[in-house]
């Protein structure tokens, strides 16, 4: 019997604060307080209500396969106790494994070992798609400072750049530099919401302008372009290098450790193979 499936907003929000039954399934039965773990406080009466809704259908779904299952299994398929332990055993590993790397992995990295890293591996470090430097504007297309907020986005020197910083944030819907830095071209083109492909064939002197079909339009600036198969500078790459030092640094701790443990066993004899 399945008394919980089709279960209304209203009847959920009427139930979420009861010490009852809120659902059942055949003999399993659900109670106000094992859905209230489930419900995060501070969330308003509709988000509560959809949250509980869905926990209770998930609930249901899992005691409806569980019968079935216990029903249709043979005695040996329904014994789980080998899976269970191998499981056990591997989340306590797991576990422990980041304990003691937490406790010891030296997170720190000088940007000489960044920049050593690199000039070893500068053949992995070549592009899949092409990075630049861009400075990205959307502003009403009937703004009176159009043709400056454009003209501003081409500066050069820090005078120039001020003053487009200034005009841009006053005048426009959304403006960003990217912190100046290098970013993939994805990155561009989502701004435009469009394939990065059509972000490089409209480039027109540094430029990409299109219209956004709200009223308003994208307008970018390429200062700098690296393409497709040639090597990024060092600081493009520098998050995924420092990433491949940290891990590099993570499985020289758990190899360690896992070659002390045995050693340690062996030492006192707790470890003895026949």
């Amino acid at each position: 019997m399945l008394a919980a499936g089709l279960v209304s907003c209203r009847q959920v929000s009427s139930f979420l604060h009861d010490g009852d039954v809120v659902a059942k399934v055949g003999d399993h039965k659900l109670y106000a307080s094992q859905l209230a773990q489930y419900i995060p406080a501070g969330i308003s009466s509709e988000d509560s209500t959809h949250l509980a809704l869905s926990y209770i259908n998930k609930w249901a779904s899992d005691m409806v396969f569980m019968d079935m299952a216990d029903a249709e299994l043979s005695k040996s398929e329904k014994d789980v106790t080998e899976e269970l332990e191998a499981y056990r055993l591997s989340l306590l590993k797991y576990r422990y494994e980041q304990k003691y790397v937490n406790q010891r992995l030296d997170t720190a990295i000088a940007a000489s070992q960044i920049e050593n890293y690199y000039n070893d591996h500068k053949d992995n470090f070549r592009l899949d798609r092409p990075i630049v430097k861009a400075r990205f504007v959307c502003i009403a297309l009937d703004s009176p400072n159009i043709d400056a907020v454009r003209k501003n986005l081409a500066g050069s020197d820090d005078d120039q750049l001020i003053v487009a910083d200034s005009l841009t944030y006053a005048s426009s819907l959304k403006y960003t530099d990217f912190g100046g830095k290098w970013i993939d071209i994805i990155t561009l083109s989502s701004e435009f919401g469009t394939d990065y492909r059509e972000v490089l064939s409209s480039v027109k002197k540094g430029y990409v302008e299109m219209e956004d079909g709200k009223g308003g339009i994208n307008i970018a600036y390429i200062s700098d372009m690296i393409k497709t198969g040639e090597q990024a500078p060092v600081e493009y790459w520098s998050p995924r290098i420092k990433d491949i030092i940290l891990s590099s640094r993570k499985q020289t701790l758990l190899s360690g450790l896992e070659r002390d443990l045995l050693e340690k066993a062996r030492g006192q004899n707790n470890l003895v193979i026949y």
